[in-house]
């Protein structure tokens, strides 16, 4: 035998070992299918837990949050009547200025007044507080007034999320804030900086945030609008046990 014949037989038995090595080809296990109605449990169940952390979240700082919007809008009351020492609230029922709510009424369906009086019992002022839409969500205004001279006395945003930089002005610039608790006649008029004509009731707007600042001497004027007719009919002495100190403020 030749030297060829010899590597052609190697080849030949070379080729038949790789042939005969080949691996057959597998099926492919196929994909499991996942129940519909397993997987809306599951999101269901997820969704019942969710929910169910949210609920006992918000009963846990609920109440946290309404005492410290209560104490600051305390607070308030006393900012925007200055000198006044104590106050006490009244709810518009019926047409009707009340210490008392109707039994089972809630106190955040009711509108109202809180009236300042000095040491004798007397009214020194009173205080509104309002909420409208300004530039980007609701401006929400506590705002002190002398009933008689129709003169403000001060004016406090309790909550606002106007522009950074621009919108919240209207409680961080000391110009603008300023001149509530000048004694400014209302109704109120806004004007351009070194545009008024020097009237008691003009109030300068904000440059670059003129809307917001508008938003603040309207809800003032609304309120004022709104709370006239009542106004009108004088600001009610204290109840006698409310005037010896036997009812809370």
């Amino acid at each position: 035998m030749t030297g060829e014949d010899n590597n052609k037989d190697r080849i030949d038995v070379e080729i038949k070992v790789e042939d005969s090595g080949a691996a057959e080809p597998q099926n492919a296990p196929a994909p499991k299918e996942v129940s519909t109605l397993r997987l809306v449990a599951t999101l269901a169940v997820a969704g019942a837990l969710a929910g169910l952390l949210i609920v006992l979240v918000n009963l846990h700082t609920k109440p946290i949050i309404d005492k410290y919007k209560a104490e600051q809008l305390q607070l308030a009351v006393y900012e925007v009547l200055p000198g006044v020492k104590q106050y006490d609230t009244w709810y518009l029922v019926d047409g009707e200025l009340s210490m008392t709510l109707p039994a089972g009424a809630k106190e955040s369906e009711y509108k109202r007044l809180y009236i300042g009086r000095d040491d004798n019992g007397e009214p020194k002022g009173i205080a509104i507080s309002r909420g409208e839409s300004g530039f980007q969500d609701v401006i929400m205004v506590i705002f002190g007034l002398d009933p008689v001279s129709k003169k403000l006395s001060g004016m406090k945003i309790l909550d606002s999320k106007e522009t950074p930089g621009l919108g919240d002005k209207i409680y961080k610039d000391p110009a603008f804030v300023g001149q509530f608790f000048e004694g400014p006649l209302t109704p109120l008029v806004g004007v351009k900086i070194g545009a008024g004509k020097g009237q008691p009731n003009e109030v300068d707007t904000i440059t670059g945030a003129t809307i917001s600042s508008k938003a603040v001497i309207g809800i003032i004027n609304h309120a004022l609008e709104e709370w006239q007719p009542i106004l009108d009919k004088g600001i009610p002495n204290l109840p006698a046990k409310a005037a010896s100190g036997e009812v809370a403020e």
